[in-house]
């Protein structure tokens, strides 16, 4: 008995393949249908290992942390911003302002209605710059001859000084 020569027999163990065919290929096409074409949508090229799916990255709780930390300073500026605009910087002739604090040092003054009961002064004139004492009621003087308070507030280059009179 003899035994087949090696390049004839596809489905021998054991057996090696001439080196003219590469490993792994069938030594015939496939039989039937459509062949697979590499590069088709949804099929990848034969031979190619197909990654796993990524798995979606979750948030950690510094990244939360930081943007609570974000929200919550954007909130206080801006509550900051919105609570400033009825302050003393922003009256104008003609405006009716309010105590905030009983202090007589630090008044808080704020702009209110003038219909309100909560309205105590009327501003005569508002005069730009940093004055004290003298400075400020001789400049309320040249400015309004009828006023009876001086209120300055010092803030850099937003100093002014408020000539005021009662409601």
């Amino acid at each position: 008995m003899t035994t087949p020569p090696p390049q004839g027999n596809p489905f021998a163990q054991g057996q090696q393949q001439p080196h003219d065919q590469s490993q792994g290929q069938a030594p015939y096409p496939p039989q039937g249908g459509f062949p697979q074409q590499a590069g088709q949508p949804g099929f990848p090229p034969p031979g190619v290992p197909v990654p796993p799916e990524q798995p979606r990255r979750k948030l950690s709780f510094k990244t939360i942390k930081n943007i609570v930390i974000a929200v919550v300073v954007a909130g206080v500026a801006i509550g900051g911003f919105i609570a400033s605009r009825d302050d003393a910087h922003t009256a104008a002739v003609g405006d009716c302002m309010s105590r905030g604090s009983t202090d007589d040092n630090d008044p808080d003054l704020e702009v209110a209605d003038c219909g309100s009961s909560k309205a105590q002064y009327t501003v005569l004139a508002k005069v730009e710059g940093n004055f004290s004492g003298i400075t400020a009621q001789s400049k309320c003087e040249a400015a309004a001859k009828d006023f009876q308070y001086v209120y300055t507030e010092t803030n850099g280059s937003k100093s002014f000084l408020l000539c005021l009179k009662d409601k």
